[in-house]
């Protein structure tokens, strides 16, 4: 980190936490990366020993084997995620903090006890499955349809580009439930080994050490119980949750550069070109403080967030904004980084090579940089 955290936003115990949360990673996530990445996946094992850690469970209930806490603890655990350099495992290993959020916040308690205590001990997985084939961003649109039939839903159609989609056990998944529009959409939380429920792998330009896919419904009954909130009212706990997700997704984007950023600066310091190391150059100092500009300025940005949505603001444009800078600043710093590593930087089982192919990933989940441009500018009055 370029600077000591904000003592007004970061607490001793903040820094505690982040201490262990970059202990995991380079125990457990930074030796393997690269070799995950060639096998397109990571041990299973690996979510009870986050959970062990205590990574699993932030700023969920208590009761169900979580543990309260407020933003900043959740930008702590995805920055250090990202500076990880495998995106693909962070977004499996933690897919749980965008299928989870919608269950605490309408799922019946019976439900609740179900899904959250296997999760949040790492004994199972879950997903978010909103996008589809025709619909992505454009959630009111969606296709996918559940038709109650007695005390179970029908559930028909598919979805699109689903993180752990290969592995998950429980899947948050949105369906049309009435007419057209976001007053018909609903959450259904549907188990893998429900009749009907089929899953194709897909393979993807980056987060190759993450499942992602697509998933098939085909006549799949689904209890009537495994409602997630009222019929017709999924849509606003499906906004709320791309908000929290978008802040997330800055913050992963943040660490990513400051990863971009260690490893240049190392390596300018190390390699040496016209007798002289390659710090020494003016021309690559400039180049290291553009991305050490970048990244202070991206902190400061979602540091002002998280406090806000700690004090009970909702601010979707900045949000949207956040999430589309951050990108940006990763975008800039992991090119600038495979620049000043030259040949090396190029190579397959690097860290900044993961990251740049990891870039387009951040500027398109979680909402494209064009339609969190129009959202912002619309929550602005533009």
């Amino acid at each position: 980190m370029l600077t000591h955290p904000n003592p007004r936003h970061y607490t001793p115990d903040h820094e505690a936490f982040r201490a262990t949360v970059r202990r995991f990673v380079e125990r457990e996530i930074i030796p393997n990366a690269a070799a995950w990445d060639e096998a397109g996946g990571f041990p299973r094992e690996l979510y009870g020993k986050a959970a062990e850690a205590g990574l699993l469970g932030v700023g969920f209930p208590e009761e169900y084997g979580g543990t309260p806490a407020d933003h900043f603890y959740r930008l702590i655990l995805a920055e250090e995620m990202g500076r990880s350099g495998s995106g693909g495992t962070a977004a499996s290993l933690m897919s749980h903090t965008i299928g989870l959020p919608p269950v605490v916040a309408g799922a019946s308690g019976e439900l609740k006890a179900r899904i959250l205590p296997g999760v949040l001990a790492g004994e199972k997985i879950s997903a978010l499955a909103v996008t589809e084939p025709g619909a992505g961003s454009d959630v009111a649109q969606l296709a996918t349809t559940a038709r109650l039939d007695g005390d179970h839903y029908v559930v028909n159609g598919a979805k699109m580009f689903i993180t752990s989609g290969m592995r998950a056990d429980w899947y948050t998944v949105a369906v049309r439930t009435g007419g057209p529009g976001a007053s018909g959409v609903s959450l259904l939380g549907i188990e893998r080994d429900t009749p009907g429920f089929t899953r194709t792998e897909l393979k993807k330009m980056g987060w190759w050490a993450s499942d992602t896919a697509e998933l098939h419904f085909d006549d799949c009954r689904v209890p009537a119980g495994n409602l997630i909130g009222a019929e017709g009212q999924a849509f606003p706990l499906i906004m709320r949750n791309f908000n929290g997700e978008r802040l997330t997704l800055a913050a992963s984007s943040c660490g990513a550069a400051q990863a971009c950023l260690e490893d240049a600066v190392a390596w300018a310091r190390e390699r040496k070109t016209f007798g002289q190391p390659l710090i020494a150059h003016q021309v690559i100092r400039h180049k290291l403080v553009d991305m050490a500009e970048r990244i202070e300025a991206t902190r400061a940005l979602i540091d002002d967030l998280a406090s806000r949505l700690d004090g009970g603001e909702q601010p979707v444009a900045q949000t949207a904004m956040a999430k589309n800078y951050a990108a940006r600043t990763m975008q800039f710093c992991a090119d600038a980084a495979v620049q000043i590593l030259g040949g090396s930087g190029y190579m397959r089982g690097v860290r900044v090579e993961r990251i740049y192919r990891e870039v387009k990933v951040m500027m398109i989940g979680g909402g494209a940089e064009e339609v969190l441009k129009d959202l912002a500018a619309r929550q602005l009055g533009f």
